[in-house]
């Protein structure tokens, strides 16, 4: 395994530890590598509502950082808030035809 597999492994221990601790009656989330890093996959639990994922991509340098913990928590609650106002089907910012 080189050097680069075995970072990625590393962070995707420490961004699936993180997760862990996580805990929400509506949504579930997975983390994967992907060439920038490492992705987090949000999804509704109720299937059939909302079918599209979130997705958030954590770079080396943000798994890397003192206070990735924060960091994390912060970006997590910003994309389940973005996540929630994304299956708004009705809003005055969405153009009616």
């Amino acid at each position: 395994m080189s050097e680069v597999d075995s970072r990625k492994k590393e962070y995707l221990a420490k961004v699936e530890k993180e997760l862990s601790r996580y805990e929400h009656p509506l949504f579930e989330w997975d983390a994967c590598e992907s060439p920038e890093g490492i992705d987090i996959v949000i999804n509704l639990k109720v299937a059939g509502l909302y079918d599209s994922a979130y997705r958030l991509c954590l770079r080396p340098r943000e798994i890397e950082a003192r206070g990735f913990q924060w960091d994390f928590q912060r970006q997590l609650f910003n994309c389940l808030h973005d996540y929630l106002v994304e299956m708004f089907t009705r809003s005055p910012h969405i153009t009616e035809i």
